[in-house]
């Protein structure tokens, strides 16, 4: 559910609407180098019994270990914001509401989604589904409408190349909103106390389905991102937008030029997302929090310190496509924090055992970090110059 989020689909969105299909190869590469990022996070679970958090706080310093948990939390932020903003403006759109009163509905909405979660984790999982297929449902039904001869011009855009500061820009906030650091925390996390393994030979039969796993939930999630920047890129063909706001321009042109359905469709699937990955920023700054500073406070608790940022932008009435946005550079800038010592870790054997990274393994995770380290330093150099 955290790759179909509201920050997903704001860069996205932004993404096609400035770009057309210019970065569609960075949808694809991200939605690659994610696939094997969260293998190897859920590996570790699997293979230690331990997160990725309480595996740092262990082996690093102590002040490397609270740098760690200091940008983690700051990451988890910044995933909550988006979450949050990103539900508000869906309820917006659908009902007209105005934006600060549209947070404090999504406020309470999102107080229900974790009351769902005291509930067991089968029911509260569940209900993420329903929502799930909403979203891909959503979104599919207006990409089939509008986006529908776009094949050969997405294809076109499987050409890797950045220009300029926009891309730049929005290439990393599609690879922070993609690999998302906060979800590496948390998913060593959901695997290392879900299935018991003692033998060796569990653990491989479990990593088989681990890997299924990873390579079936980015497929679609894969899919969707790139149905939204082709939706975007179709709606706003030939079109400046100059400074709209791209997340309403698009449900307005939808409306304007297909139909209430369509247009209230693509609302629903916003909210959607938004009230679906509510949790997954609390959830991670949780596992955050208890993995390098074994502390714990309640999820509620929690959730009320990490909503005041958002509840804050909503009500001073900045532009929340390019807030959501924003919010995705910063998790562009956490990967190498979290897949360094996830690489460095996964690879030790006397960790991991027969788990343990292979050598291509091991230098395809240091490649992917390679690659988001050039991409954060281009943005800042694009931006320096620009400046």
């Amino acid at each position: 559910m955290a790759y179909v989020d509201p920050g997903n689909v704001a860069t996205n969105v932004e993404a096609g609407a400035r770009t057309g299909y210019m970065l569609v190869w960075v949808v694809v590469l991200a939605n690659i180098m994610a696939m094997l990022v969260q293998y190897m996070s859920a590996k570790l679970g699997l293979a230690t019994g331990k997160n990725l958090p309480e595996q740092c706080r262990e082996l690093a310093p102590r002040w490397l270990s609270r740098l760690l948990w200091a940008q983690a939390e700051l990451v988890a932020m910044a995933t909550d914001l988006a979450e949050f903003a990103g539900a508000a403006l869906g309820l917006s759109l659908l009902f007209a509401m105005p934006i600060p009163l549209a947070g404090l509905v999504t406020a309470l909405v999102s107080f229900a989604v974790l009351a769902c979660q005291q509930k067991g984790c089968r029911f509260f999982e569940l209900a993420v589904f329903a929502l799930l297929l909403l979203v891909l449902s959503g979104f599919s039904y207006d990409l089939l409408i509008v986006g529908h001869q776009s094949t050969a011009s997405a294809a076109a855009g499987m050409v890797p190349h950045l220009r300029g500061e926009t891309t730049g820009l929005l290439a990393a906030a599609i690879v922070g909103a993609t690999i998302m650091p906060h979800a590496v925390y948390l998913h060593s996390a959901l695997t290392q106390r879900r299935v018991q393994a003692s033998k060796p030979s569990e653990q491989r039969f479990l990593l088989r389905y681990l890997r299924i796993d990873c390579a079936l939930g980015f497929a679609i999630a894969g899919a969707v991102n790139l149905g939204i920047l082709c939706l975007s890129a179709a709606l706003f063909r030939d079109t400046d937008l100059g400074n709209v706001d791209a997340i309403t321009a698009a449900h307005t042109d939808l409306g304007r030029t297909i139909g209430g359905g369509a247009a209230m469709t693509f609302a629903v699937a916003l909210l959607a997302s938004g009230i679906s990955s509510a949790s997954v920023g609390t959830c991670a700054g949780q596992v955050v929090m208890q993995g390098f500073l074994r502390r714990r406070i309640p999820l509620f608790a929690r959730r009320i310190i990490t909503m005041a940022p958002a509840l804050f932008i909503l009500s001073a009435g900045l532009p929340i496509t390019s807030t959501l946005v924003f919010s995705q550079v910063v998790l562009a800038f956490g990967i190498p924090f979290a897949l360094l010592p996830l690489v460095v870790i996964t690879r030790r054997r006397d960790l991991m055992g027969p788990l343990a990274n292979t050598p291509a393994t091991t230098a395809a995770g240091a490649l992917v970090c390679a690659l988001v380290i050039c991409l954060n330093v281009y943005l800042i150099v694009t931006l320096v110059k620009g400046g």
